[in-house]
């Protein structure tokens, strides 16, 4: 297992990172502490979770995902060998502390409740969901101010996650769902303010939405906060698996019908067409999908997500996997005919 460092914190972490988000809905904690198992002993050594899952989120299930971590490494007493990742989430979930906002109170509140649930003195990477502010995430395109916003001041997030970092709650700090610009304004607060520089953004990365490299892979590259990659097989669509309007029983398009950001008339062209280069060169879909994300030098880690072991298997398999110049020249014309089907 390859690994690549988390920005300048001095913290290595491996290429491929497991995700959590299907712990406590489409996965019981006995599944749970079965993948954690099988991919540390691959050789992963990042977690990443946040405090809003399981997805689809609900009051009722808020948190159990955590806490399947948590019960998984008290009774493997290995938490020193792991690198944990959580998040805040951003504004708009009504049953979080009365309304989630990015206040100093709610950080504080928010990354006890998490090492309560997770069981552990410390987070390792602490992550902002997405953006206090109004800004384009989550598939919104054409930015459009709000002369209304409230918005809490990043310099008020960032003092109170500098708080928790001195307490010895934090190591390092990142972004989620956020813009060039959002990135660079957290650097130039850090840089004026002395607060904490932010190690990694976690945005969408795959196939079908590559417009993390239009602003933010030049971020990534010159001030060295690299990409934790999430979706990286685009809920699953680039397996191929729901191709002609397949819905296979038990997947994730199948049982929560309102996550159609990946399924749109274009997406499905551009996924034949990706489906199609794989077949054609002998390569399993979801892998040759996830083997080009491994590959993007502004990587730092590709967020890998499974329900079933067999899944969990092949994207590990991943890892060895190089793709040769024939497949990505078929991957970069796809690219140019169709871009950004689904951002």
């Amino acid at each position: 297992m390859q690994t690549r460092p988390l920005g300048n914190t001095g913290i290595e972490v491996s290429r491929l990172c497991l995700g959590t988000m299907t712990f406590g809905v489409q996965n019981s904690e006995a599944e749970a502490h079965e993948q954690l198992d099988r991919a540390v002993a691959f050789g992963i050594d990042f977690i990443d979770t946040a405090e809003m899952y399981p997805v689809p989120s609900s009051a009722e299930t808020q948190g159990l995902t955590e806490r399947y971590i948590g019960s998984w490494l008290a009774s493997r007493g290995s938490r020193d060998d792991i690198i944990l990742a959580s998040k805040i989430a951003g504004p708009g979930m009504d049953y979080l502390r009365g309304g989630s906002r990015l206040t100093r109170e709610q950080v504080h509140q928010a990354v006890d409740a998490s090492l309560q649930r997770l069981q552990t003195e410390y987070i390792d990477l602490y992550q902002l969901h997405w953006p206090e502010r109004r800004s384009n995430f989550f598939g919104r395109l054409g930015y459009q101010p709000d002369e209304q916003e409230d918005a809490i001041a990043l310099e008020e997030t960032l003092a109170a996650l500098q708080e928790v970092v001195q307490a010895g709650k934090v190591r390092a700090i990142g972004l989620s769902n956020e813009t060039p610009w959002g990135v660079m304004h957290a650097l130039h607060l850090a840089d004026k303010m002395g607060l904490p520089r932010v190690a990694s953004v976690q945005n969408p990365y795959n196939l079908l939405n590559r417009t993390y490299e239009i602003g933010l892979a030049e971020v990534a590259h010159r001030e060295n906060v690299g990409l934790l990659a999430y979706s990286p097989l685009g809920f699953g669509v680039l397996s191929g698996k729901y191709i002609n309007g397949a819905r296979p029983e038990g997947a994730r398009l199948t049982l929560y019908e309102r996550f159609q950001r990946y399924t749109t008339s274009l997406a499905q062209e551009a996924t034949q067409a990706y489906v199609n280069i794989a077949r054609e060169h002998g390569l399993d879909p979801a892998q040759m999908a996830l083997a080009y994300v491994n590959s993007r030098p502004f990587l730092t880690s590709n967020i890998i997500g499974a329900t079933t072991m067999a899944q969990l298997e092949s994207n590990l398999a991943s890892e060895s996997l190089r793709l040769n110049d024939d497949v990505l020249e078929a991957i970069e014309q796809v690219h140019q005919r169709l871009p950004n089907p689904c951002p």
